[in-house]
């Protein structure tokens, strides 16, 4: 029997087959693994409309092509590249009002598309609020607005974020009251100059620690004010970081999260750190969360909204079932920088963990900037470029950004979340199953290593002996 014949109810392939989904944040990290998996395990999608905005000499349709060359997409390319001709790049803007949708463009969407999957947002911490506000906030108002004009639609899948609740230690899989109003934000930062909304922001945000954490939050305070018009998931991953396993193991395409500290360490670049070492690290690989999210849309698609008016909400995080500190993190990568050495290191790897904010500026001034400016003066007398610098400020403007989170811990309830292990159907098992208690945590980050190394940096792994002999010099 074909995928399509089969019961919707009984297989997550048969509820998308035939169904013309719509994907914001296509192009970011988990958009890409997003649609790598839908075309792989579902193999009998209509089509699938990407949300995206041409970049400066660059179309939009040669943005598509650059990212399906990618590694994530090679299986893909190599045994059913045809399912590729099914993406299709709608211009538009998730930063801009009504998603910056051309007219026509819009009714095409409206006509066709069943299932949206509302991915895009600015996860950078230091964005300032208006901006956080247009891309976290005001474009969930607009996929919302597109989404409730949509004559097929069975599902709206909105990626929040489990952080969104910060000031709460112990996170449920609900929906909680916003104490403040999402709209007046909106007109707010619509209306208020750069400057004046800059200086307002401490006060606007309250105790939230930065504008990702605050706008995610009013995010969900937007697709509240719409139960019962539209079918809707809320998904709060924790920190979603390297895949375990689909479609390789370490795919990985930024610096974010543990995996970024273990870079950093591994290069010499990372010597000292800020952070309790107690705490522990609540982290999704990226394949698991995506999996998570087709299959708890598949789960709020099979209900209609008049039998069931109810958000679906689910915590996808680890820390009940694979519990990890941040020293753990940080040691393992030490160990395996050792194996798998990276190229060209600056220093020698280690980390000092620094328990308290003088000792972290005394010694980020010692072993980061001091060292910095000496060699970034040899670089100069050398005639070449120094980088040293300005690199460590990044270093620490990426710490100090984290601070928070790597300082205090929550807890995150995710009871059905993993009743989905049990509602996922036996044949979708190994498609969809998550691999939560099985996996092993060093090997993981061993394969996260190894991810960094060839997907990240783009180092060769043929290359080894070489790295091997600089990191002994």
């Amino acid at each position: 029997m074909s995928v399509a014949k089969m019961d919707p109810k009984t297989s997550i392939p048969a509820f998308y087959a035939g169904q013309s989904i719509f994907i914001t944040g296509a192009t970011g990290f988990m958009g890409k693994v997003l649609i790598e998996k839908l075309l792989w395990s579902c193999p009998d999608i209509k089509e699938i409309f990407l949300l995206m905005r041409p970049k400066k000499n660059m179309r939009i349709d040669d943005r598509l092509m650059a990212i399906l060359s990618i590694p994530l997409f090679d299986r893909l390319r190599e045994n059913r590249p045809e399912s590729l001709k099914k993406l299709i790049p709608v211009e538009g803007d998730a930063e801009e009002e009504g998603l910056g949708l051309p007219r026509i463009e819009r009714q095409v969407l409206i006509e066709r598309v069943s299932i949206v999957f509302h991915v895009a947002a600015s996860v950078r911490f230091d964005d300032p609020l208006k901006k956080a506000i247009f891309m976290n906030t005001r474009s969930t108002r607009d996929v919302c607005i597109l989404a409730a004009q949509m004559k097929r639609l069975v599902a709206l899948m909105h990626v929040s974020s489990t952080y969104s609740q910060t000031e709460k230690p112990l996170v449920e899989e609900k929906l909680y009251a916003n104490d403040v109003n999402w709209k007046k934000a909106i007109k707010i930062a619509e209306t208020l100059d750069d400057h004046t909304l800059r200086i307002l922001t401490p006060k606007f945000m309250g105790s939230f620690p930065n504008t990702y954490t605050f706008t995610k939050r009013l995010a969900e305070g937007v697709v509240a004010d719409y139960a019962g018009i539209l079918p809707i998931i809320v998904f709060r991953p924790s920190i979603v970081i390297s895949s375990m396993a689909e479609p390789m193991p370490g795919w990985l395409d930024n610096f974010n999260g543990p995996v970024g500290l273990m870079v950093g360490g591994g290069k010499g670049v990372l010597r000292v750190a800020y952070f309790d070492s107690h705490s522990s690290a609540d982290f999704v690989p990226v394949d698991v969360a995506i999996k998570a999210m087709i299959s708890s849309t598949w789960n709020r698609g099979l209900v209609t909204i008049t039998r069931d008016p109810s958000i679906y909400v689910y915590n996808c995080s680890s820390a009940d079932i694979k519990s990890i500190s941040m020293v753990e993190i940080a040691e393992m990568g030490l160990r395996y920088v050792h194996e798998i050495p990276l190229d060209d290191v600056i220093w020698k790897p280690s980390l000092i963990i620094a328990r308290d904010k003088m000792t972290y500026y005394i010694l980020t001034l010692l072993l980061h900037f001091l060292p910095a400016l000496l060699i970034d003066s040899l670089l100069k007398l050398a005639g070449r470029k120094p980088m040293l610098v300005k690199l460590q400020r990044k270093v620490y403007a990426a710490n100090s950004a984290l601070e928070y989170f790597l300082c205090n811990e929550w807890k995150f309830k995710n009871d059905k979340l993993l009743k989905l292990l049990v509602d996922i159907p036996p044949t979708d098992q190994d498609s969809f199953g998550f691999e939560y208690y099985t996996f092993d945590t060093h090997e993981y980050f061993k394969n996260c290593m190894i991810g960094a190394k060839k997907y990240l940096l783009k180092e060769d792994m043929n290359k080894l002996d070489k790295s091997l002999a600089h990191y002994r010099r």
